[in-house]
């Protein structure tokens, strides 16, 4: 109810009036059943304009700390992350993105439309970085396709650092559903694992006719903070074995 309140009453109108969208290929999205809407992701925007061009409701993982802070102002913000169609996944260790996952999946075999963003975090500078196999795991488990969407322009909207919304004129592109049921079966095989995730990026990058980099944005992030501190970047701390490259993708980071 507070999601269709959002969509179609409060939110969903003022962001189609002040941001007039092109769409193309929504046909490619399936009536019924569950999928992911695998996106690029170049700002916090792009969580809010994409949904509200979906008929069917699109469920976000986000930040746990989007719903847990205190007092009035967190209560609205949780009350709004929920109204949006996010769902709370913690990232701080090797069981919480296991149960980001096994959240994921659940969702998707309920017959959900759930977005995700491989990359793991927004592009720091407009390109395409290498994508986490969280997104594969999921789409194995689960038996659902995979549909690439494009984000174009919501970085000119609400750039990185920046608290405003520029109006400007955007474009959702999503793509052919990919088919991964060739690797039934094959869910844990890393190599498998890493082959969907590359096709998925590949797709992406037809799409949106981003320039590809292959390494990961969080580290090109870091990398770059360093070059304009003058100093060597220092390795932040990882989930450990298997489920580094697993954790799941939240909504905006």
């Amino acid at each position: 109810m507070l999601y269709r309140l959002m969509k179609y009453v409060l939110l969903g109108p003022l962001l189609k009036l002040l941001w007039p969208t092109k769409v193309t290929g929504a046909e490619n999205i399936p009536e019924t059943g569950g999928a992911i809407l695998a996106s690029n992701h170049l700002a916090v925007a792009d969580s809010f304009f994409m949904p509200i061009r979906v008929r069917r409701m699109v469920t976000f993982p986000a930040k746990q700390e989007y719903f847990t802070e205190k007092g009035i102002k967190g209560r609205l913000k949780k009350a709004f992350f929920t109204g949006v169609g996010q769902f709370p996944i913690d990232r701080s260790s090797g069981s919480a993105a296991q149960a980001a996952l096994d959240t994921a999946i659940r969702l998707l075999r309920e017959g959900r439309l759930l977005g995700i963003y491989p990359e793991g975090t927004r592009s720091p500078d407009g390109r395409l970085y290498k994508g986490k196999t969280g997104v594969a795991r999921i789409a194995l488990e689960a038996g659902t396709p995979v549909i690439p969407v494009a984000m174009i322009g919501t970085d000119r909207v609400n750039p990185i650092g920046s608290k405003m919304w520029w109006p400007r004129r955007l474009e959702v592109r999503f793509g052919k559903p990919l088919d991964f049921s060739r690797y039934e079966g094959l869910s844990g095989d890393r190599f498998v694992e890493r082959s969907i995730t590359d096709e998925i990026m590949y797709a992406l990058m037809e799409l949106s006719g981003q320039e590809y980099v292959d390494i990961y944005a969080a580290k090109a992030k870091e990398l770059m903070a360093a070059e304009q501190a003058g100093v060597s970047p220092a390795v932040p701390p990882q989930p450990s074995g298997r489920d580094a490259d697993r954790v799941p993708e939240t909504k905006a980071g």
